[in-house]
């Protein structure tokens, strides 16, 4: 029994860690009873075996009320979070509060203070929603462990009375047992005397003859008979010992029970104490929000009357200019009005002569049209004077730009405009050829440098050598023998995703849109991808193996892959496919197997063998997220000393919840030293020490760190929103900057959108209606109300996207009376199987679609056909969903969180101004805060048709393009750049 108890009590201790965090409680363990105990009673054994193993358990001791989590605690980090998820129904719950905490920590509102009523000042409500919450938390566990000490004191002194009847039985036995031992001594007294008595008369007898020894044979019987009694009393006796020593530990172990009940007791009055402290404390900062509540209303009052005032003194202030106007033009009546009383003065003179007057009045009228005679050649002059003037400037700048088109020519022979296609064909081509051994490497960086600035030279040879064999056309390009100096970077992305070819989520549109956007700036961008087999084909021009096979190292072996080149909407890429028996691209997806981390680590290791190799010499190498990150350290640690020096590392997180975190030896597949890197100051994983972090190891090996957005890059840097990596990232902060994501609107422009049945724009949206019946009858939807609304869903079906409020959205659609088409897939395989069986459900239904897998194609369509768009996430760093659905008319409905919450605007909120406002959203994560915005959303559609479609012009003319964002980059990436220089230059010096 003690040692169940003894078991009992250790196990609620470890339980008590993991609610309490184990970092504030001083743990106390009991040492286990001796195993003679289990032998005392077979009753106590057979009670014990018939037990079930679990059962509730209570902690050895119990945190004080000065360890339990206090308002003001800073410790609420992703693991405390973590355990605490282990109290409550669902992650999702713990998400919520994530997040709450989130929205409420960039506002601050009015507040009391506490010396002087009515005195407003200015708080922080994170701290007092924290303090609310980390109160309910305290409560919440310190009822739960009360709970559980109780039951397990009842339990405790139930068994107790058990054991104490044990007790009282083994006591009656050892009555017994003594009475048997003075029964047994008296007989052995007894059986002393007759062995006496048997020696005197043998020694009496022993001359008699066979007579007497015939009768002494059976006193020799009962000799041994009452020595065999003997002996088995005292073994009885040594038992009856044994069971005494054993009956004394166990009321030992009684009275330490009796001392653990003693110490719950005291702790469950501390408990109590604890709990009703903090229900006070509770109470105070409820009644603190309410307060906070009461002045934040007379906060916006009072700023709704300072907007009102403002506008009232705007217009006082126009008043009063026109009122200065109006003056002015006074002064010059009266100035005009004096004149005329002095003429008519004169005239009074002159009144007498009639002949005099009428003579005076025609010169007085030659004098007017003599004036503005002049007055109108005096504004033809000033007319001809500014015509000139700006004739002159025109004329200036039209010299100056022909000056400037001259000195690029004179540096680098005529341009010709010619699309990004052909010049990356080229290109493609020239690094071919080097790959190949058919040029050398200063003729392929030659031919580069000349194609890079679109030189026409290299156009007038190509042209010339269209229809010649392969040996005349390396021949005549040969014969280009001069080259110019630019200004323009050499960027390579490393990545694992690109649209429109292998997408799965943002990170395939910020890398095209990027791209696309620094090429336009007059940088050469090339791209590395690993070539899969579920890629969209049709979208690359000109593909095609080389005649080459790049080798490179992983688990100690070199394998070779074959590199394929081709053009992605006028954007060089290279597609790395690795000849390796576990054919890590050949799996039918992008993401979502078992040993993604040995895929993509394979992949970062060849696309920098790829770079070496061709004898690249690239300004920038940007990564992204964890699939790529090993290139930072890969480069420095390895392909630096072997020459590949020449670029600075840029790294960008899209979302800092994916880590790709992994115990060493399965790092050190690809060649990094795990002994080197496994420190606190490279890549060692802050939660688990024995495991390396990739995006860690990017953060410290990259010059240049980025984020999608500024607002998510604060955020990160809390131990909230850091998920583990907040350390790492304020500690370096010099390098880390966060650049809000932009689309491509070249891409994404329903004007021009090849992937329509029909184009439209804002002017003209009959055309969006139309892709809407396209689409239905494309997907076998129901065609009979026109009018009936479209709901939209693309997307990731992660955790993160709020994937119980897409399930929801679906029925809530279907009750509404609108229709609803989900295109997305997911990693996950209970969320995948949860969405196929829905699928299932509504295969041939008239209102509902829901295609699990990625469509290019398809998403176009999905975007111009919808109404409106949902974008339900837990959290969202950036966000591009919602950019795209407004640029194709689609209205979002999404929630207040990351870049949602800076792009998104609620229609009827009066504190936003009018012209900013563009859907619906709500704040908390379930399914009544969405029922607010969705319901809004369909009741404005269905009753104002007129509102809605201004709405839809409205939201499809902001501007979203990628302009700004790449120029933010190009600056990072030149200061980049020119810092090394320097430093080289410093270094040679």
């Amino acid at each position: 029994m003690a040692g169940k108890l003894s078991t009992c009590f250790l196990s609620h201790q470890w339980s008590c860690c993991t609610v309490l965090d184990c970092k504030h409680l001083n743990v106390r363990f009991y040492s286990l009873p001796s195993p003679r105990f289990a032998t005392v009673s077979c009753k106590i054994r057979q009670r014990n075996s018939r037990r079930p193993q679990a059962k509730k358990i209570i902690p050895a001791q119990i945190p004080q009320n000065d360890n339990l989590m206090t308002p003001g605690n800073e410790n609420s980090d992703s693991e405390n979070e973590d355990d605490f998820s282990h109290q409550s129904t669902s992650d999702e719950v713990v998400a919520i509060q994530r997040f709450d905490d989130k929205n409420s920590s960039s506002k601050l509102i009015p507040s009391i203070g506490a010396d002087k009523v009515g005195e407003v000042t200015t708080v922080n409500l994170q701290d007092v929603i924290g303090m609310i919450r980390n109160a309910e938390k305290n409560i919440h566990i310190l009822n739960q462990a009360r709970i559980n000490a109780i039951e397990d004191l009842e339990t405790i002194l139930s068994e107790k009375e058990v054991l104490q009847r044990e007790i009282n039985n083994l006591e009656m036995r050892l009555a017994e047992t003594d009475a048997r031992i003075r029964v047994a001594a008296q007989d052995k007294i007894h059986v002393e005397l007759l062995q006496d008595h048997l020696e005197k008369l043998q020694s009496e007898m022993s001359n008699n003859g066979a007579h007497d020894a015939v009768v002494l044979r059976s006193p020799d019987r009962q000799t041994r008979a009452l020595s065999e009694e003997l002996n088995s009393l005292r073994n009885e006796n040594m038992s009856l010992q044994n069971d005494l020593n054993t009956l004394k530990e166990q009321l030992r172990d009684v009275k330490r029970t009796d001392e653990r009940v003693e110490m719950l007791e005291n702790e469950r009055t501390v408990l109590e104490l604890s709990i009703k402290e903090l229900e006070y404390k509770l109470t105070v900062s409820q009644q603190d929000g309410v307060q906070l509540s009461t002045l934040r209303s007379e906060c916006e009052t009072l700023w709704n009357k300072v907007e009102h005032l403002q506008g009232l003194l705007d217009k006082s202030t126009s008043q009063a200019d026109q009122a200065i106007l109006v003056l002015q033009q006074n002064q010059e009546l009266r100035k005009k009005v004096e004149r005329l009383e002095e003429s008519l003065e004169d005239a009074n003179i002159y009144k007498l002569s009639s002949e005099k007057l009428q003579q005076y009045n025609d010169l007085m009228q030659q004098k007017i049209k003599l004036l503005d005679e002049r007055l109108e050649r005096s504004d033809a002059e000033i007319h001809s004077y500014v015509q000139l003037y700006q004739d002159s400037v025109k004329e200036f700048q039209e010299t100056l730009d022909n000056l400037k088109e001259e000195s690029k020519k004179k540096a680098s022979g005529k341009q010709v405009d010619m699309p990004w296609e052909f010049w990356s064909r080229l290109l493609l081509m020239f690094d071919a050829w080097f790959l190949e051994k058919k040029i050398h490497g200063d003729e392929a960086k030659l031919l580069r440098e000349m194609t890079w600035k679109k030189d026409g030279r290299i156009h007038d040879v190509y042209i010339e050598c269209k229809e010649k064999n392969e040996r005349e056309i390396i021949a005549a390009f040969r014969r280009l023998t001069s080259s110019s100096s630019g200004s323009g970077l050499h960027v390579v992305h490393i990545a694992a995703e690109m649209a429109p070819v292998a997408k799965v989520g943002g990170l395939g549109d910020v890398l095209s849109a990027l791209s696309k956007a620094l090429q336009k700036k007059g940088h050469l961008v090339e791209i590395i991808l690993p070539k899969y087999d579920c890629m969209q084909y049709e979208s690359i021009q000109n593909l095609r193996v080389l005649d080459l096979a790049v080798e490179s190292y992983f688990d100690g072996h070199l394998f070779k892959n074959k590199i394929w080149i081709g053009t992605v909407e006028g954007l060089p890429v290279y597609f790395i496919e690795p000849l390796h028996p576990a054919k890590f691209f050949w799996r039918g997806k992008t993401y979502g197997e078992p040993d993604d981390l040995k895929r993509f680590s394979f992949f970062s290791r060849a696309a920098l063998e790829l770079l070496h190799q061709s004898g690249k010499k690239p300004d920038i190498i940007h990564c992204h997220d964890w699939q790529t990150a090993f290139v930072a350290p890969l480069y420095w640690d390895l392909y630096a000393p072997k020459g590949l020096n020449s670029a600075r590392i840029c790294f960008t997180c899209h979302n800092f919840e994916y880590q790709g975190t992994a115990s060493a030896s399965e790092i050190a597949s690809c060649g990094l030293d795990i002994h080197h890197l496994n420190r606190p100051d490279r890549m060692q994983d802050n939660s688990s020490h024995d495991r390396l972090n990739p995006v860690k190891g990017a953060i410290v090996f990259s010059n240049i760190v980025t984020t999608v957005s500024p607002t998510y890059a604060q955020e990160v840097r809390t131990s909230q929103g850091g998920q583990g990596l907040h350390a790492t990232l304020n500690a370096h902060s010099q390098k880390f900057v966060g650049i809000l994501n932009g689309i491509d609107t070249d891409s994404w422009n329903p004007a021009t959108d090849t992937y329509l049945s029909f184009q439209y724009n804002s002017s003209d949206l009959e055309g969006k209606s139309e892709n809407k019946n396209a689409l239905r009858r494309h997907l076998g939807l129901s065609l009979s109300d026109s009018r009936r609304p479209l709901v939209g869903c693309i997307t990731r079906l992660v955790p993160q996207k709020g994937v119980h409020l897409i399930r929801h959205a679906i029925y809530r659609a279907l009750e509404l009376g609108g229709q609803f088409v989900l295109l997305g897939s997911s990693p996950v395989p209970n969320i995948h199987r949860e969405f196929e069986e829905i699928a299932k459900k509504f295969q041939t239904h008239e209102h509902i679609r829901l295609i699990l897998k990625y469509d290019e194609a398809l998403s176009h369509s999905i975007y111009a056909a919808s109404d409106m768009f949902i974008i339900p996430s837990i959290f969202e760093p950036c966000g591009l969903t919602q950019m795209i659905a407004m640029r194709y008319g689609a209205i979002p409905v999404a929630r207040k969180t990351g870049g949602l919450n800076d792009s998104v605007f609620d229609v009827d909120d009066d504190t936003i101004p009018i012209q900013l406002r563009n859907g619906f959203t709500f704040v908390t994560p379930d399914e009544h805060a969405f029922n607010g915005a969705f319901d809004r959303a369909f009741k404005y559609y269905k009753n104002d048709s007129e509102g809605w479609e201004e709405l839809m012009k409205k939201v499809m003319n902001i501007d979203f393009s990628w302009d700004t964002s790449a120029s933010q980059y190009e600056e990072l990436y030149l200061q980049s750049v020119s810092k090394a220089k320097a430093a080289r230059r410093a270094a040679a010096g």
